[in-house]
């Protein structure tokens, strides 16, 4: 039965992207502790996240998908970016994770993080689900992991399927020090269409081509340092790398970090990084957020926490009103996406 609603007063803005999610993370708040405490960077990466991500079957992507499209959606975000890996549950997996998300209302652009962690039958495997997701239609970008886990073959091969699909590649690079080689390896293959994750150990002048996308939160919970974005010739845009989805904060945050290595920043800055998403998905801009506080400026915001959506329109359908969804039902996804974590995390526990 259709929901018939006013808009509210308030400021408003397009529908906020993320250009940079891992929605398969939306469970792991919670799990149980890695073997060890990790210490570098390629550990938090071999005792956490490759941990996870092995553990992951389609109905654990389905929730945590459905779970991750509704908290973006309660924060104004209409927009997101996926990149997505699940070993052993590679085929299906983007659908599964598309589908969830149009059910919650919330746009998505996906796309299977190829890697040779797992031989060469998982990367030929994931390089399969990017070209049977895009050919059927799907939203989409060609997915790899990161360079220092892919071998020459492995890259040329995804860049070839991004090129042959008219899209861009969706990748990590020189998050950390373990990708120092990303540039000498991807130079001749990145286009302007490619999205370039991190960049934190980029030098300035690197010139590869494509969007890099900065995700200040994730490079200070890894540790891994300040990507110094404003330095880059690329457009940058903002990501959260799987923490949530919630834009504002993220260009808050995006602005202090700026600030605190130059004290000439401006909030601008940030929010045109925050503006770029709409480059990269340009259907959001369509999308309308009624949110709590007006003006929608970027020198208040920046200092105003605690702004919320009182109304999200997506493809002039209210799907956020009254705190609630309107497709879907808030309360449900919790308790399932909660089950679904439990069975998650006792995996974790017997997981070497």
């Amino acid at each position: 039965m259709a929901v018939i609603v006013t808009e509210p007063a308030g400021g408003h803005t397009p529908g906020l992207v993320c250009a940079h999610h891992h929605l398969y993370s939306s469970l792991a708040r919670g799990m149980p502790a890695p073997p060890r405490t990790p210490t570098t960077f390629r550990e938090i990466l071999e005792l956490i996240w490759w941990r996870l991500d092995v553990a992951l079957d389609l109905d654990l992507i389905h929730w945590s998908a459905k779970l991750g499209a509704l908290e973006a959606l309660e924060r104004g975000t209409t927009a997101i970016i996926d990149h997505h890996e699940s070993p052993t549950a590679i085929e299906g997996s983007l659908s599964v994770i598309a589908d969830a998300c149009a059910e919650v209302g919330v746009r998505v652009s996906c796309a299977y993080g190829v890697t040779d962690r797992h031989g060469a039958a998982g990367a030929t495997a994931g390089l399969a689900e990017n070209d049977r997701f895009l050919s059927g239609g799907g939203r989409g970008m060609v997915g790899v992991h990161a360079a220092f886990t892919c071998t020459d073959h492995t890259l040329a091969a995804a860049a070839d399927l991004a090129r042959r699909h008219g899209v861009g590649v969706h990748v990590h690079v020189a998050e950390g020090s373990d990708d120092g080689g990303a540039v000498a390896r991807l130079a001749s293959l990145a286009t302007d269409e490619w999205l370039l994750i991190h960049g934190v150990h980029l030098p300035d002048d690197h010139g590869l081509a494509g969007t890099l996308v900065h995700n200040p939160r994730s490079n200070m919970n890894n540790a891994v340092g300040y990507a110094r974005p404003a330095r880059f010739a690329n457009p940058v845009a903002l990501g959260t790398d799987g923490i949530g989805a919630d834009m504002l904060d993220e260009f808050r945050l995006a602005y202090v970090a700026h600030r605190a290595d130059d004290v000439t920043a401006a909030p601008g800055d940030a929010w045109g990084w925050l503006s770029t998403g709409w480059d990269l998905f340009p259907e959001a801009r369509d999308d309308r957020v009624v949110w709590s506080y007006e003006p929608m400026d970027p020198w208040r915001l920046a200092f105003t926490t605690g702004v919320s959506p009182r109304q999200v329109s997506i493809d002039g359908e209210v799907v956020w009103a009254d705190g609630q969804p309107t497709r879907v039902d808030a309360h449900e996804i919790r308790a399932k996406a909660a089950e679904a974590a439990r069975t998650l995390f006792s995996r974790l526990e017997n997981t070497p």
